[in-house]
């Protein structure tokens, strides 16, 4: 396993058996629009990553970081796979606030596992591999934030597009 992508495996599922531990601590962590907007805790928009909805949740997410994660931080290397899992992260907590219902409370990294999907997609492009795969898993994840209720869509949506954006600048060639 990457060092990178075994050390955000490791703090998100500590996380999550640190908040079943001790009670009230994930909503120090989880995304509320209020909390974020009018009271400044902007670390919500990172911290979010590092709770679940059940162990269902947290295992699916991490077994998709685990995938995703190994094969883009062994193609980009450990500094741009981490740049690129928070700003994904990032973009991810920006849509499910600003387009979201005022009064849904997110949880989950799977707005940065989207993000990766976006970068898997860069990432296939720029060496010239199948994409056709790619997008049949993004569209059937991105179908069922549809199909189950309480599933964050425009935080999915957020992701995928900031990773999608932060790959292709991440791997731009560097100019001179």
């Amino acid at each position: 396993m990457r060092p990178v992508t075994k050390l955000l495996i490791t703090v998100i599922s500590g996380f999550y058996l640190a908040c079943l531990l001790m009670p009230g601590l994930e909503e120090h962590l989880f995304l509320n629009r209020y909390l974020v907007l009018n009271n400044g805790e902007y670390w919500r928009l990172i911290t979010v990553a590092l709770t679940h909805g059940g162990l269902a949740h947290l295992f699916f997410n991490m077994y998709a970081l685990l995938v995703l994660g190994n094969s883009l931080e062994s193609a980009i290397g450990r500094n741009k796979f981490l740049a690129l899992f928070l700003i994904s992260q990032v973009g991810a907590s920006f849509a499910s606030i600003y387009f979201g219902a005022i009064n849904v409370v997110s949880v989950g990294a799977s707005g940065a596992i989207f993000g990766l999907f976006g970068a898997m997609i860069v990432v296939s492009k720029r060496f010239g591999l199948e994409v056709k795969q790619i997008y049949v898993i993004v569209g059937i994840n991105f179908a069922i934030g549809f199909i189950f209720p309480g599933i964050d869509w425009h935080a999915h949506l957020g992701g995928l597009i900031a990773g999608v954006i932060a790959a292709s600048v991440l791997l731009s060639p560097a100019r001179s």
